[in-house]
């Protein structure tokens, strides 16, 4: 069943974000909801009674950027915007992912759909056709400084509009022109102010940010679960995830993980065999679970509130305002607080990647966990488990350099005109690099620790955890002789990208935090 979204401009939800990148064809068709529609058709007016007074005004009837002194003659101006789009067009490096691009489009369409750009209401529904075609521009990832908004990879969104650019439709690389008229449709007309409005804000870093933090969103209860798998499969002990402990020291991200960790773990009976073994405190990245991926947490409470304002809030420039007839230049297309947000969300990410890698040494230990070493039943023949863990010894220090912020650098452009810059798409890039490095730096705990497990059958741990035992094991077999591991962890990554993990715990232990 196709899902109807009808948007207003403020109406769309990180979820929704991820949800139409992701949607196959056919599985969504988005509208322009009609009171938004005639906001736009009174900011448009605006524009044009700007050209008929002939009023040199930024963006409409001037050059752009250092050149914005210069007055455009009224039958230039349709050239002035076709121009723009064509000498922007500066992006290089592989395509942004069908997801991003998707991602990218409904967030520059949601924008402009609010009414205070100016732009032509048939350019912006080309656009949301692209989406409901499931026509995809070919954008390249690199070229973007994050302010003034992301000029050149949206200018490569603009150029498909208008029939200049490339794009994939129906499996193929094709000029936009021809897949724009196969859906009955003819490429956009630009007049004034429709190419600057197209291409100054923050769109691609914000896509950038929504998908990543959805993926965040899994991976932080995901590291909670796995988490449990390892402390068990050391034989453990629970007892520092009391949760008198973090109502001490009421962080509320450590009051979630101590919440869902007392949550997951229970009833096990690896944890109830071990109590008078004589084990007081447990390693930090066994004890200080709570306290970590709750640090890491809180990344993920200021990126959602940011990511949440920024989806709904108009990035152009300059800003039409109809009620007063107002065209005001300001700086909404600088991506400042996504850039900090997405490099805080990767070093939170990050930290999860590398406490598990800590956890992971333990179970490759013998003297430390008393599993066999590498946790392979012949050691020395078998080298087991071993360079799984040099893997993520290696994801977990490549995160190290990936988190060094991109917000902090700033380089001037436009003969010093645009003097403070963002770096927004660039945090972005890195971010989902970290993800990825996170999903299978997990895949590889995951990986262990059940293997870790098997040598304490017949004893079980949580009924929870047994359920998540049980679905690895429909895609990993237990480990008996050394064998290609990358493909271990390459299905335990794709089931990481899912939400089953969490949905087999969570019908035991109801919702987790």
């Amino acid at each position: 069943m196709t899902k109807v979204y009808q948007l207003t401009g403020t109406n769309i939800t990180i979820d929704d974000v991820a949800f139409i990148g992701n949607a196959r064809p056919g599985e969504v068709k988005l509208e322009i909801h009609p009171g938004s529609l005639e906001k736009m058709k009174k900011s448009r007016q605006v524009i044009m009674d700007i050209v008929k007074k002939g009023k040199p005004v930024y963006g409409i009837n001037t050059g752009f950027g250092a050149l914005a002194s210069k007055q455009i003659a009224d039958e230039d101006l349709g050239q002035l915007q076709y121009n723009l789009i064509r000498s922007h067009c500066t992006g290089v490096g592989k395509p942004f992912s069908r997801e991003v691009t998707r991602a990218i489009m409904l967030s520059r369409a949601n924008c402009l759909i609010q009414g205070f750009s100016g732009v032509t209401p048939e350019t912006i529904q080309l656009l949301l056709d692209f989406i409901n075609f499931n026509i995809n521009p070919v954008i390249p990832e690199k070229g973007s400084v994050g302010a003034s908004g992301d000029l050149a990879p949206l200018s490569h969104i603009a150029l498909a509009l208008i029939g200049e650019g490339e794009v994939e439709y129906q499996g193929k690389i094709v000029r936009s022109d021809f897949a724009i008229h196969q859906i009955g449709k003819e490429p956009a007309v630009l007049g004034p102010k429709d190419g600057l409005a197209l291409i100054n804000g923050t769109s691609v870093m914000l896509a950038l940010g929504c998908l990543a933090y959805v993926e965040a969103v899994k991976l932080m209860k995901q590291a909670d679960i796995i988490a449990c798998l390892t402390l068990d499969a050391v034989r453990g002990t629970a007892s520092a995830f009391d949760e008198r402990i973090s109502r001490l020291k009421p962080q509320p991200g450590q009051v979630d993980v101590s919440f869902n960790l007392n949550k997951i773990i229970s009833g096990s009976e690896i944890i109830n065999s071990h109590k008078e073994d004589g084990k007081v405190q447990d390693p930090y990245s066994l004890r200080c679970i709570p306290q970590v991926h709750g640090a890491c947490r809180q990344t993920l409470r200021h990126t959602e509130e940011v990511l949440r304002i920024e989806l709904n809030s108009v990035t152009d420039n300059p800003l039409v305002f109809a009620d007063t007839g107002d065209v005001i230049s300001g700086g909404n297309f600088h991506g400042e607080a996504l850039a900090l947000t997405m490099d805080y969300l990767a070093m939170g990410l990050s930290e999860i990647c590398n406490i598990a890698e800590r956890r992971v040494e333990k179970m490759m230990n013998p003297h430390f966990s008393d599993l066999p070493a590498f946790l392979t039943k012949n050691s020395g023949l078998n080298s087991g488990l071993m360079i799984a863990h040099v893997t993520m010894a290696a994801l977990a220090s490549e995160n190290k350099y990936l988190c060094h912020p991109a917000s902090v650098d700033s380089i001037p452009t436009s003969t010093d005109k645009e003097d403070h810059v963002s770096m927004g798409v660039t945090s972005g890039r890195k971010l989902h690099e970290v993800v990825s490095n996170v999903q299978h730096g997990l895949a590889i705990e995951l990986l262990c620790n059940t293997q870790g497990l098997e040598f304490l059958r017949p004893l079980k741990t949580s009924p929870a955890l047994e359920k998540v035992i049980k679905l690895v094991r429909k895609h990993v077999l237990p480990i008996e002789d050394d064998r290609v591991f990358h493909k271990d962890i390459d299905n335990l990554y794709r089931l990481v990208k899912t939400e089953e993990i969490i949905k087999e715990v969570e019908s035991i232990t109801g919702a987790l935090k």
